[in-house]
């Protein structure tokens, strides 16, 4: 389908708009590590690094439709653990990929894939962290969301451990005070937490995620206990996830239009169609209503706002300099030993 020139002209001056806030974001950070961090940072050692992850992406998401929001998900997971250094991607006993909390992520192979090219072209240059955010990124402007640059420098963590992975992730059932919580002990704000909430909009989940929702009735029916969930929308999940359904089973974040990154996932929370409890309360709580609503109506908005939002979320904790390693496979140290 043609795209009308206005549109396009328009996308081009906020693009150009937004590397322009973007650089501003890192240079002032509070965080000396997010501000090491600079655009192009491949540019001599490996100029096609992100053309390579970007084409890795785009191929392996053209064979499975539910690859851009594992991907996204990987991001989230990986930097609000010991920060944005691919310490989610180490195998092993104890690691944080074996916490059952990191058991349902997905997306690996599609970072490895592009980890080997890399090695090909670039052996020893680009870090298995850099790969994730890019992947991330890449995975939004391919689903529609904005494409926007990222800066990159990151080295990978040699540490990762189980016992991480629990503080410092968000749970489907927590209440507003603690995603707050743990999203300023990340340096992000409350606007950052519905902003980044908005990476719902693609993806899909377990019944097990939302199943707090409901309860077992005396004929092993499920019912609503929920009442912030609208009740249409209850009888579709409970019919997609009755009692006794498989752990294989997933529901679409967005039912709406799950495989495009736009500002359904607001629509829905206003229509108190949010899959999670942790959803809703955006809604219901008083502090983050009237940003809910206002990314609803304005999806322009909410493109711009994840663009920082976005950038600020893969700068936490982040290795730089002679921090960290680079490694040659995303899922063991340089001393070639699993953790």
């Amino acid at each position: 389908m043609a795209t009308n020139p206005k549109v396009f002209s328009a996308r081009t001056r906020l693009c150009s708009f937004l590397v322009l806030v973007l650089s501003c974001v890192v240079v002032s950070a509070d965080s000396p590590s997010s501000a090491s961090l600079v655009f192009n940072f491949y540019e001599a050692s490996c100029p096609a690094a992100e053309l390579i992850v970007s084409n890795t992406v785009r191929s392996a998401s053209s064979s499975d439709p539910t690859v851009p929001g594992k991907l996204l998900r990987l991001v989230f997971h990986d930097c609000f653990v010991e920060g944005c250094d691919a310490s989610v991607l180490l195998q092993g006993n104890g690691t944080e990929r074996s916490d059952p909390g990191n058991r349902s992520l997905g997306g690996f192979q599609v970072i490895e894939s592009a980890k080997r090219m890399l090695e090909i072209f670039c052996p020893g240059i680009v870090s298995c962290a850099d790969v994730v955010a890019l992947a991330g990124r890449d995975a939004v402007a391919i689903t529609g969301g904005p494409q926007l640059q990222i800066p990159t420098g990151r080295r990978d963590g040699r540490a990762s451990a189980a016992a991480n992975v629990r503080p410092n992730i968000i749970d489907t059932t927590f209440t507003m005070n603690e995603m707050i919580n743990i999203f300023t002990a990340k340096g992000l704000s409350l606007e950052d937490l519905v902003v980044l909430s908005g990476a719902h909009t693609i993806g899909s989940a377990h019944c097990s995620a939302f199943s707090d929702r409901f309860q077992e009735d005396s004929k092993g029916k499920l019912t609503l206990i929920d009442a912030s969930l609208d009740g249409n929308y209850a009888n579709e999940l409970m019919q997609k996830c009755p009692v006794g359904a498989s752990d294989s089973v997933t529901v679409f974040n967005d039912p709406k239009s799950s495989s495009s990154f736009d500002n359904q996932y607001y629509r829905n929370l206003a229509a108190h169609k949010g899959l999670f409890q942790s959803d809703s309360i955006l809604l219901d709580d008083k502090r983050t209503r009237n940003l809910v609503e206002d990314l609803a109506n304005d999806q322009e908005k909410f493109f711009q706002s994840w663009s920082q939002s976005f950038l600020k979320l893969t700068s936490i904790g982040v290795k730089t300099g002679e921090e960290g390693e680079i490694r040659q496979s995303c899922s063991m140290t340089l001393v070639g030993e699993e953790l």
